[in-house]
């Protein structure tokens, strides 16, 4: 760049090349800090090497600001084991199920994806509640048992992981007890305690799930690259009615988008395999006594009641309507029927990191180290804490 091009270029910063209609206000301060005074309309943000300076250019897709929050500040079992976890495919095309553009369509991927989840769930200490596959995203209500990891031995431990992973040859040497040298069993004892913390994280079991079927659909569509948008959303339900509320939301996913008309017809979700197949123990068990302290703290018939009862309001647009046949489930759990069909109905895409009473919801948030977590208004109303 010349000297009169490189003039021109610092005294006029305000207009991006090729975008005339967007231009980009900065002031220079005495600090040196380059200041945006205006903001474009399309916000993403990209560098450019203007003279020496190096600008930021905004074009493209929206741009939030927002940095993700690890997932540990996500996640804290010490307040709950259950969590609501949701993937997305990229772009949300519709890459496990009938594809409107191409023509394709790829729903037996539906169930890669509810085969790998039953597996996972033989493998992990986390137990699966509800699922629901649909053709562009899938929801998951998992249950961490951290109790059931700590009893098993070391050699249960390398069983499990060698069912998903290959594992050096030490490890092999270990499970046919094979005599092993004093270094290669302290590598032995370093791996099992690592992995039996990966037995009770979240992010390996979905690392677990989604990486083999991006594979698999990369493979069989000849590509390479994302499959899933990005990292998995969590939600932690904080007590049982979070937990009720959740797993009715995930299982009339097909009745609210309009693909079934009943839960039997809801295809590749937990009620309908439920239904069809009550003998499956894939699922967690619901608790059908009250002296049973290991299933879902509700009756099948009761659960299966309120997502009925549910899925027909939803379909007759009865939204916030309290119903005179309100599900006696709802009735003992203290949750009134207007708050319940107002979350079963809910089209937004993104939940809140917790679901719960307010009280838990502060606990939750000052465990995983913030001072507010969203969701205490429908937590006021979906579960109040005078009624319980």
């Amino acid at each position: 760049m010349d000297n009169r091009a490189h003039a021109k270029a610092q005294k006029t910063p305000s207009v991006i090349r090729g975008h005339a209609l967007l231009p980009l206000y900065l002031a220079l301060g005495a600090s040196g800090v380059l200041t945006p005074i205006r903001t474009p309309t399309i916000r993403q943000l990209s560098y450019r090497d203007w003279g020496h300076f190096a600008l930021p250019v905004y074009s493209g897709f929206a741009h939030t600001g927002f940095m993700p929050k690890p997932r540990k500040r996500l996640v804290s079992l010490d307040d709950t084991p259950y969590y609501h976890c949701i993937s997305r495919c990229v772009r949300r095309a519709y890459l496990c199920g009938h594809d409107p553009v191409s023509g394709f369509n790829f729903e037996h991927r539906r169930q890669w994806i509810v085969d790998r989840m039953k597996l996972l769930a033989t493998v992990f200490a986390m137990d699966l509640y509800a699922y629901a596959v649909m053709h562009n995203h899938y929801h998951i209500v998992l249950g961490v048992d951290t109790q059931k990891a700590s009893h098993w031995t070391d050699h249960e431990i390398a069983r499990r992981w060698t069912t998903l992973f290959t594992g050096p040859t030490f490890i092999h040497r270990f499970l046919a007890q094979t005599q092993l040298s004093a270094s290669e069993q302290a590598g032995v004892a370093n791996l099992i305690a690592t992995w039996r913390e990966r037995l009770i994280d979240i992010s390996w079991f979905m690392r677990c799930l989604n990486e083999p079927i991006a594979r698999m659909a990369n493979h069989e569509d000849h590509c390479s690259g994302r499959f899933w948008e990005g990292r998995f959303k969590s939600q932690a339900l904080l007590d049982e009615r979070a937990l009720l509320a959740c797993m009715a939301y995930v299982d009339l996913n097909p009745i609210r988008a309009a693909i079934a008309k009943t839960p039997e017809q809801s295809d590749f979700t937990s009620v309908q395999q439920r239904i069809l197949h009550p003998e499956d123990e894939s699922l967690q068990r619901f608790a059908e006594t009250a002296e049973d302290a290991f299933g879902i703290p509700f009756r099948l018939k009761g659960y299966l009641e309120l997502v009925d009862w549910a899925g027909r309001e939803i379909k007759a647009g009865k939204r916030g309507f309290i119903a005179a046949n309100t599900p006696p489930l709802l009735t003992r759990l203290g949750m009134d029927a207007a708050p319940v069909l107002d979350y079963l109905s809910r089209t937004e895409k993104q939940p809140f990191n917790a679901l719960g009473p307010v009280s838990m919801l502060r606990a939750f948030a000052h465990s995983i180290g913030q001072r507010f977590v969203k969701g205490q208004a429908v937590g006021r109303r979906l579960c109040p804490e005078s009624k319980y």
